[in-house]
């Protein structure tokens, strides 16, 4: 792929990373002065019976609607475009300069109590903003969240959309009614673990976070009460009681014990 021309415009110059749902690369937009860089996405349909490319394709338009709609908020990137070629299906994304948050995450250290709640103020209002246009992240951990360059504000990268996208098209083609899990263990809340992500999965996720940026702990490190599930962290942070209840209701085993809403928390 590398130097290939897509649409004969997006010139692919390096590669970031495969998973199961695809490629992804950054390439230059050669039609603009300057050729920026951008963020391509290869979406490969997980099967090659070509009678679920109008499936897919259907699928892969309504799913970049989605994400054009939920670009025009500053802490999510813009969708440039998106096309098909050879029966595959490539989304193009702006490209966000700065370092993930799991940079800043360090094993052993904990944060200012002041630097948590920053974060959760500065990411609240974009699962509020999502929620609000029925999208749920489902892939919310340190290495999806960028601290962009020039404003440091937090971004919100690589929506589980585009997976959802791939897992739908591989539950058509066994015809099951199986619903992939989608999302990160130790981020993962449990009703997201069998495959029935709600908004509030989401706010569990970024409380995590919070409770591993306190506690200075990855979340397989941190223990949890074998009888009822629940997260016991309270006591390794000092912290003022407000945030740790905060924290404490994000995280809840149970989603009807959590917050609702991410409007709740703020």
């Amino acid at each position: 792929m590398i130097g290939e021309l897509l649409d004969s415009r997006y010139k692919i110059i390096q590669a970031l990373g495969a998973g199961g749902f695809g490629h992804t690369y950054i390439a230059e937009d050669t039609r603009i002065p300057g050729n920026p860089k951008c963020i391509v996405k290869h979406l490969k349909p997980a099967s090659s019976d070509s009678n679920l490319l109008p499936t897919a394709r259907r699928l892969f338009l309504s799913e970049a609607e989605t994400l054009a709609r939920l670009g025009s908020h500053d802490q999510i990137p813009r969708l440039l475009a998106y096309f098909e070629a050879n029966q595959e299906f490539y989304l193009v994304q702006e490209l966000i300069v700065g370092h993930t948050l799991k940079q800043e995450l360090t094993p052993g250290q904990k944060w200012h109590e002041s630097d948590v709640i920053s974060l959760l103020e500065g990411l609240l209002p974009v699962l509020r903003f999502i929620h609000q246009q029925d999208v749920i992240h489902r892939d919310i951990k340190p290495d999806n969240i960028i601290r962009r360059e020039h404003d440091g504000k937090l971004v919100l990268i690589d929506f589980g959309a585009v997976k959802q996208l791939r897992s739908d098209l591989t539950a058509t083609s066994s015809q099951a009614s199986v619903t992939v899990s989608i999302g990160t263990p130790g981020y993962m809340a449990t009703e997201q673990s069998q495959g029935k992500p709600r908004p509030n999965s989401d706010i569990y996720a970024l409380g995590m976070i919070g409770v591993q940026a306190l506690t200075g702990l990855p979340p397989e490190q941190i223990r949890e009460d074998l009888d009822t599930g629940e997260l016991l962290w309270q006591e390794d942070v000092s912290a003022s009681p407000g945030l740790v209840g905060v924290l404490t209701k994000m995280v809840r085993y149970h989603f009807k014990d959590r917050y609702q809403t991410a409007a709740e928390v703020l």
